[in-house]
């Protein structure tokens, strides 16, 4: 797991080994270990490594050894060892025990279609000397981040926007409608990102880019094409059997203890599971829950796992204080605005695990790929009206998450003016998915391509890195969402259950009862914290903000608030109204300031 960033100039010009130290720096976090950077032509490739596999040799960036190929890579190839007994076959012998030189080796031999052998989670630029372009790819799923912008003089990319920023020859802008999708549902899709000109390498895609500084693209893989399937309840467990015995097997490949952060829910039990199955040693495990709030949490059953599996069982149990003061840092870490309240209790648990690891397992994914989430069952009536209301995605993601008052009292008038391309990644996705496919199908291929990448695996990659900490989810091995998207929905959805297929393979695995037990989430108590003289503190705070002064209307704040204080709703509302001043100070005002991992979030508005 690294960080990765570099250039090509227009033809001519020379890489400045200044910017690049600029940009290295800027990814110090991703990777602690190692960095390092080659120069050649117009070209410029820098990384920062945190090393997992091939720990003694596996610098980078890595070159082939007629000096035409130079690599940088974040990620992992989960199926090096496979692919290395090929290529030693056709005479290409790896000269590093690094998964990334799996990725050079195969490009040497089979040029770009090396990508559809590639399994795992993984980013890179790749410079191909001999054919004078610069090679960006992302793995299928988007587990890993890579970004790009155009300038005038170069192309230039990066594993994390603030990287890019010290080379923007002015203050970065905000795209309005990024803006307001962030508000609504919590995130910003597609290929744009929330600053003009800074551009989301998409899941599955590769680009090419050339002396001239052209862009080709090139889908290598999407879910698209996966065709429905017909299956029996025992053909399609056995095949889930076989297919979850190889992914894991692959994915504990690491020189480098691991651990896993354990819910008490479904997913990380059944990793769990599978980690004991495959004799990985007695494993750390982490979970985390609240002192004082109102909620029940999963401590407890988080708790019966690890003894279960007779693990090295941590939990955290955090006072509501400890928990927001991760916000500004959460926030300089993701880079892109992400709602996901997720993000402060992940943000603990990373720096927890990561004073004795660098690798940990985590559950995100099952829920998409085998159909866990309530929304994917409506009922039939509430999906008719839905789809009467807002058309465009048949009923599937159709509300936004401010209510309707305070959007139309708070939102400025650049932010109205947007309004129609609010849900418009929803719509598209919906829009593109095959005939033959149900509804429910295309339900998870929506959240495939948008809540996924850009929301969940954002928290997955960048909270985890902020702390030297490489996630792994094999859940999101390319081979289970083919199969979990295929299956017929009747193994999938029973009687309003969802993963039913998942549980009933699972079960003789784990504790009686105990996938019986209801879907709960990773409840984070911003109810009980934004309330009364908080609340108050961070509307006065709000109305001198030189960011919300530009984008909403203040005259409306002092209203959310006292809503808020009488528990007439508007957590979510002026929650994001904090997250996106502090975002603004963060990435728009001064984009060198870093704050520390515990911070008071009102200071930083």
């Amino acid at each position: 797991m690294c960080g990765i960033a570099g250039f090509i100039l227009r033809a001519g010009q020379r890489p400045d080994s200044a910017q690049l130290a600029q940009m290295t720096a800027a990814l110090a976090h991703r990777g602690p270990d190692d960095s390092g950077t080659y120069c050649a032509g117009a070209v410029g490739l820098a990384q920062t490594r945190l090393s997992i596999i091939g720990l003694s040799n596996g610098h980078q960036p890595l070159r082939s050894a007629d000096g035409q190929l130079a690599l940088v890579a974040n990620g992992e190839i989960y199926n090096y060892l496979e692919l290395n007994a090929e290529l030693r076959q056709l005479g290409r012998h790896p000269r590093t025990a690094s998964d990334s030189e799996t990725i050079l080796n195969s490009y040497a031999q089979h040029g770009l279609n090396c990508l559809t052998a590639l399994r795992g989670m993984y980013a890179f630029a790749l410079h191909d000397a001999r054919a004078n372009r610069l090679i960006l790819a992302r793995d299928r799923l988007g587990i890993k981040p890579l970004f790009y912008v155009r300038l005038p003089d170069r192309i230039a990319f990066a594993s994390e926007i603030k990287a890019l920023l010290p080379i923007l020859p002015r203050q970065p802008q905000i795209v309005p409608a990024a803006l307001r999708q962030f508000l609504q549902h919590q995130f910003a899709g597609g290929e744009n990102t929330l600053f003009t000109g800074i551009k989301r390498v998409l899941p599955g895609e590769a680009l090419f880019i050339d002396a001239e500084l052209r862009i080709q693209r090139q889908r290598y893989w999407s879910p698209l094409t996966i065709t429905p399937r017909q299956l029996g309840i025992e053909t399609a467990q056995a095949e889930l059997n076989e297919l979850m015995t190889t992914v894991m097997r692959e994915h504990i490949r690491s020189d480098v203890p691991f651990g896993l952060f354990l819910s008490g829910g479904v997913d990380s039990a059944i990793l769990a599971a599978q980690l004991h199955a495959q004799h990985a040693g007695r494993i750390k495990s982490f979970s985390v829950g609240y002192c004082g709030a109102t909620r029940a949490n999963e401590l407890n059953e988080a708790a019966r796992i690890a003894d279960y599996f007779e693990f090295d069982h941590q939990q955290l149990e955090l006072n509501l204080n400890q928990v927001f003061a991760r916000i500004p840092h959460s926030i300089w870490c993701t880079d892109e605005l992400m709602r996901d309240y997720a993000n402060l209790p992940t943000s603990i648990l990373a720096e927890t695990a990561g004073a004795s690891l660098k690798v940990v397992f985590s559950g995100e994914g099952g829920d998409e790929v085998f159909a866990g989430y309530r929304r994917y069952a409506p009922h039939p009536a509430e999906r008719w009206l839905k789809m009467l209301r807002h058309s465009g995605s048949g009923g599937f993601r159709t509300r936004g998450h401010w209510a309707g008052r305070w959007t139309r009292r708070l939102f400025n008038d650049k932010l109205q003016a947007v309004a129609a391309e609010e849900r418009a990644p929803f719509q598209q996705a919906w829009r593109e998915t095959p005939r033959n496919w149900s509804n429910l199908q295309r339900r998870q291929y929506v959240d495939l391509v948008t809540a996924l990448p850009n929301n969940l695996l954002v928290k997955t990659d960048r909270l985890l890195m902020g702390f030297g900490v490489e996630g792994r989810v094999p859940f999101l091995d390319h081979r289970l969402v083919e199969f979990g998207l295929a299956l017929p929905d009747n193994l999938k959805i029973q009687q309003h259950n969802g993963k039913w297929l998942l549980k009933r393979w699972a079960e003789p695995t784990l504790p009686p009862d105990h996938l019986q037990q209801p879907k709960r989430g990773f409840h984070v108590p911003v109810g009980d914290w934004l309330r009364g003289e908080v609340a108050a503190q961070i509307g006065q705070r709000l109305l001198r903000n030189r960011g919300i002064c530009e984008w909403f209307n203040v005259t409306g704040i002092q209203e959310l608030v006292t809503a808020r204080q009488r528990g007439n709703g508007g957590s979510r509302e002026l929650f994001g109204l904090m997250q996106f001043a502090i975002w603004h100070q963060l990435f728009i005002e001064q984009s060198k300031l870093k704050p520390a991992p515990n911070e008071n979030p009102i200071d930083w508005i």
